[in-house]
């Protein structure tokens, strides 16, 4: 492919429109002309080709000073601009990438580098094994993209990531004329807009899409361009002076997978203080669900709902019968029964989320952090406050709400990069219309599988644990432990620490020396535990000796949602031609075997299992699988659900 066609965006608030289709026909025929398309730009010979023309314009380029530097960046924007983005002007916009690494920050760029940058800014998603330096290969398509006019956003799973992404590569794109800026949570408001203006803007996932929500309730969904331009002509006193973005043009998003389908599941809404006063019918909720007696209900804990038998919707009823409004309607009162009975079985402190100066803190449970400015809806987090016995903060109401799959596709150019998207490349191809193009690896991988372990009981796999990490700390290896909650990282830290040795914890409850535990990682004789804060992004350097004694030792305690959180953890080990280990520690009261654990036959199974470790492994990964499909499929419908909003919103606004 010569050239990559990436619109260039109207000034006022660029964005893709959402697509309309006249029959279900007309909507199956655009998917399958687009499935052709990326079967056809996939193949990665096709990508090769830009490697050398990205030499050729090294050679040419020489080792300039910054500033003559600078100016050969102003005129590769100038021809970007004018020519728009081929194939000529990105390898000459690479070059000069590699150029200001080289001078600002001592790093080439490698040729599978400049191949992932390339099928990037092609619209495409790059998988790039865990610790090929993804970070450094996202420079290359956003600075060609700034360069040529684009606004761009360099999107990754949280903040941490985003203050150190953007002040690593900072360097290389003041190096070109570039401004580059990290937009945060807790950056105040005058600040945030400010830092939208950035060429470049590094943000998480969340943080965008609650600006952009909140553009939407400045704009109130009118972006007439005339109205706009009238606005800005006016000295942007109006609407304009209050917005956050400047439109959806270009985005690179990191750990695709994880942002783009772990996550999509659940919409995300901004919401308002709510005038009505819920606090008495929250109590009366948690307290009568607190009273059905276990027949009453089931709790489905691999489809994270509860749901009530029919002696429980009876006994509910006969409990509310002298109760008012709104327990006298038989749906409102089920409603809210099943929301407390979510929250008093399927919500527990120190995995959905933690307690911190009185006030409940909601953990991401994918990546393991807390989200300070959020809060669950439809009242169920002031539940889980009584449930707590802490005091009820002001209920809520939905102002705006939009859900990932919905925002991501009104990017004018949308592309992304992870280690691991082979298992979802169709997802990613239907949803989002993403091809994705797997990079070879730039040295090959040293790191070593040691058969998974499989113990009968918890107290049997902390036990192991113990004594592989005892035995590896010895040893003088350093030692990374992967735990899916906070609660499970403190048990096998108690656990450790009545061993004798001395772990350090990574969790949402011990964050606030991020950078210097994982600094301390890779030492000779450490001990890390950590949640999924450590499964992403995360860089361990190895001292000498610890690479001499093996390299870093990953032990996972249990089996996650997804296969490819595991292979993310696994890869924080043996990165970049480094030595490394991984294993797997596992037991048969995991949570991940909800999801088979109801049949009296698994049930059955159980002694079995523990006999034969290899037949309890595939077991395991069979749970796993089943609850991948169960949330591919929740996340089907809700693709299902934003198209028929859209169907919906797209026919009420065609009236007179």
């Amino acid at each position: 492919m010569d050239s990559v066609a990436i619109a260039q965006p109207n000034p006022l608030y660029p964005e893709r429109e959402s697509e309309r289709y006249a029959n279900r026909l007309e909507a199956w025929g655009t998917g399958w002309l687009r499935g052709l398309r990326r079967q056809w730009r996939q193949p990665l010979w096709r990508s090769r080709r830009i490697v050398a023309r990205v030499r050729r314009e090294g050679d040419l380029l020489g080792q300039p000073s910054l500033e003559q530097l600078r100016e050969k960046a102003a005129a590769a924007a100038y021809d970007l601009r004018c020519q728009g983005i081929t194939a000529a002007t990105a390898a000459r916009a690479f070059a000069l990438v590699r150029e200001a690494a080289r001078q600002t920050l001592g790093k080439t760029h490698f040729d599978v580098q400049v191949l992932g940058g390339w099928v990037m800014l092609q619209g495409m998603v790059a998988e790039m094994h865990t610790g090929e330096g993804k970070t450094l290969t996202a420079t290359l398509p956003a600075a060609t993209a700034a360069l040529a006019g684009l606004p761009v956003h360099v999107i990754t799973t949280n903040d941490y990531l985003v203050e150190r992404d953007a002040a690593i590569m900072a360097p290389v794109y003041e190096a070109l004329g570039l401004t580059v800026a990290a937009v945060t949570a807790e950056m105040d408001i005058p600040a945030r807009r400010a830092a939208y203006r950035a060429d470049i803007v590094y943000c998480s996932n969340k943080t965008v899409v609650f600006d952009y929500l909140r553009d939407l309730i400045v704009l109130d969904d009118d972006k007439d361009e005339d109205t706009l331009r009238l606005e800005r002509l006016r000295g942007g006193a109006g609407r304009t002076s209050r917005l956050y973005l400047r439109g959806l043009c270009y985005a690179i998003v990191d750990e695709a997978d994880s942002v783009l389908v772990d996550e999509a599941r659940t919409p995300l809404i901004i919401s308002g203080v709510q005038e009505q006063d819920i606090a008495g019918v929250t109590r009366q909720a948690v307290d009568l669900a607190r009273a059905l007696a276990p027949e009453h209900y089931r709790v489905l804990r691999d489809e994270r709902r509860v749901g009530l038998t029919e002696e429980g919707r009876e006994a509910l009823r006969t409990r509310c019968a002298a109760l008012p409004e709104p327990w006298n309607i038989p749906f409102r009162r089920e409603e809210l029964t099943l929301n407390a009975l979510t929250v008093l079985h399927l919500y527990q402190v120190d995995e959905q989320y933690i307690i911190r100066d009185g006030k409940i803190m909601v953990v991401d449970e994918f990546t393991g952090r807390v989200m300070a400015d959020r809060s669950w809806g439809q009242g169920l987090h002031q539940m889980i406050e009584y449930k707590e016995g802490l005091a009820l903060t002001d209920p809520r109401q939905t102002l705006k709400s939009i859900s990932y799959q919905r925002f991501f596709k009104h990017y004018l150019r949308l592309s992304g990069m992870t280690g691991t998207a082979a298992e979802i490349r169709k997802e990613l191809g239907r949803v989002y219309d993403l091809p994705v193009v797997p990079i070879p690896t730039h040295r090959k991988s040293r790191r070593l599988y040691r058969p998974d372990v499989v113990c009968r009981t918890l107290h049997d796999k902390w036990a192991a644990v113990c004594a592989r990490t005892a035995a590896l700390h010895a040893r003088g290896v350093p030692v990374l432990i992967g735990t899916r909650s906070v609660a499970a990282s403190e048990e096998v830290g108690r656990h450790l620490a009545a061993a004798g040795l001395a772990p350090v914890i990574l969790n949402a409850k011990q964050d606030a020396d991020e950078a210097g535990m994982v600094a301390r990682a890779g030492e000779t004789g450490s001990i890390m535990i950590a949640t999924n804060m450590a499964g992403r992004g995360t860089d361990i350097a190895l001292s000498d000796e610890a690479r001499a004694a093996g390299g870093l030792h990953v032990i996972l305690t249990e089996r996650h949602e997804s296969a490819r959180i595991d292979r993310q953890l696994q890869g924080r080990c043996a990165r970049q031609g480094d030595p490394g280990h991984a294993e797997a520690i596992l037991s048969l009261e995991d949570a991940v075997l909800d999801s088979v654990a109801r049949t009296w036959m698994a049930r059955a199974m159980v002694p079995i299992l523990a006999a034969f470790p290899g037949l309890g492994a595939r077991w395991l990964r069979h749970a796993q699988r089943r609850t991948e499909i169960t949330q591919a499929r929740d996340r089907k419908r809700l693709v299902a659900a934003d198209e028929q909003l859209e169907k919906s919103l797209s026919f009420s606004g065609q009236g007179d």
